[in-house]
């Protein structure tokens, strides 16, 4: 690799372009250095700045039969650099409102999971309830609760009095207060 220092960077990057890997090796020796203090003035994390400095080089590698450099070699050096900053900057944010959110539906997860096991186990408690009340009384319940039959409606279907099923559904209601309230307390 002799005389490579003193090419200029219009030659190196021609050379790397036709895959040079002392001219490759020239550009690193040159540049890595600098971009890496660069990366972690911006990043304040030298492990992560230098991930992407060596992402810029490896990309550059990579890239190199494309390569196209507007301005000066240096500058196309920086700019992938910054922009490799600013990828990390956005999956950074990206993966931190995913972390959040994760979070936020495993603490809900719990909660959410446990209600649905109380309601569903609350639900046949009530129907195991109804179901042992007595033979009319839970006719008359079933009618007024599960069915929205009115009280009349009831009496017209049973032969029995409004008063009747009146006194029925305030019985069936006051059991069953009675013997859920043990369960939910």
């Amino acid at each position: 690799m002799p005389g490579y220092e003193a090419i200029s960077d219009l030659e190196l990057s021609l050379l790397l372009k036709n895959s040079d890997a002392a001219a490759f090796s020239e550009i690193y020796r040159r540049y890595s250095a600098p971009l890496l203090v660069h990366g972690s003035n911006k990043l304040q994390d030298l492990e992560e700045a230098k991930d992407v400095v060596h992402e810029v080089f490896f990309c550059l590698w990579n890239k190199r039969a494309e390569l196209r450099i507007h301005t000066s070699l240096s500058g196309y050096l920086y700019a992938a650099t910054r922009n490799k900053i600013l990828d990390r900057f956005a999956h950074s944010k990206i993966r931190s409102a995913y972390e959040q959110s994760l979070q936020k539906f495993l603490e809900q997860g719990d909660l959410i999971t446990d209600n649905a096991i109380r309601e569903r186990e609350l639900r046949l408690l009530i129907e195991e309830e109804i179901a042992a009340l007595p033979d009319k009384m839970r006719k008359v319940f079933e009618f007024s609760r599960k069915d929205s039959y009115s009280h009349r409606e009831i009496s017209g279907l049973l032969n029995i009095s409004e008063e009747t099923v009146k006194k029925q559904v305030h019985n069936a209601l006051k059991i069953l207060k009675m013997r859920l309230t043990a369960f939910l307390y």
